[in-house]
């Protein structure tokens, strides 16, 4: 707008020359503003982030922003496929419990029964596998997730399926973690694992009575060698992180 003004009375000559000059100043000043913010916004991109490339030198606020992005939208699409396959396996088990899918189903799953299937394929809180996420590839950061897309450094114990090694020995055993095509791939096995699980019995049973993310973790004492500390970490990362906006 102060750029029209001026420009329209030094057109109509209803100033005097010195203010010309002045208000021919303004209008330079404005134009280079003008063209300054022009290359400033025009220099701004969006990030895309890929697991395979960690860049350098980023601040905590960075990294996390970095994890959010690769992280939220694959959790987030595992997460609905596991709640809808659930949702009409609990349908289909009320209606024909005895049906050729129950069955397939329940050796997936290695369940003993109907409603042992049920409690095993119900997906806990998505609060929970970020954290848990966040905490075993270090905020996105880890080796495995970069050459692997393996988020929670599941081993493999197939040398026929892809895979990396982890760069230790057990003894003379060189240990191998699984390399998966997607994030999402290994957000399910992930699921897959703590469905199956016999160290996970009791957490599988604990999420049918509740969602509670803070209560589920403390039954994920077996899943770390850090015990009860290791569900403990895991509530203040939710918490510190309010991850359980990601549950609503």
């Amino acid at each position: 707008m102060l750029y029209n003004c001026a420009e329209h009375l030094i057109k109509q000559g209803d100033i005097k020359m010195k203010n010309q000059i002045l208000l021919s100043s303004i209008l330079t000043l404005l134009l280079a503003g003008t063209t300054l913010l022009s290359a400033n916004t025009s220099t701004q991109k969006t990030v895309h982030y890929t697991a395979s490339v960690i860049p350098k030198h980023m601040s905590v606020k960075e990294k996390k922003a970095r994890f959010f992005a690769l992280l939220v939208p694959a959790v987030e699409k595992v997460h609905k496929e596991l709640e809808a396959e659930y949702l009409a396996t609990k349908k289909l088990v009320a209606q024909n419990p005895n049906s050729p899918k129950i069955k397939a189903l329940m050796k997936k799953y290695s369940a003993k029964n109907p409603q042992d299937l049920l409690v095993r394929m119900k997906p806990h809180p998505q609060s929970i596998t970020l954290a848990q996420s966040a905490m075993e590839s270090a905020w996105g950061t880890s080796r495995f997730l970069q050459e692997a897309n393996n988020v929670f450094g599941v081993w493999s114990f197939n040398k026929n399926e892809p895979r990396v090694a982890a760069g230790k020995k057990r003894g003379k055993t060189t240990i191998y973690v699984k390399k998966y095509a997607t994030i999402a791939d290994s957000i399910k096995d992930y699921y897959r694992v703590l469905a199956t699980g016999r160290a996970f019995k009791g957490f599988r049973a604990a999420k049918m009575k509740t969602n509670n993310p803070y209560t589920l973790v403390k039954h994920l004492d077996k899943y770390s060698e850090r015990g009860a500390d290791y569900g403990k970490e895991l509530a203040s990362m939710i918490r510190y992180n309010k991850l359980t906006k990601y549950d609503d």
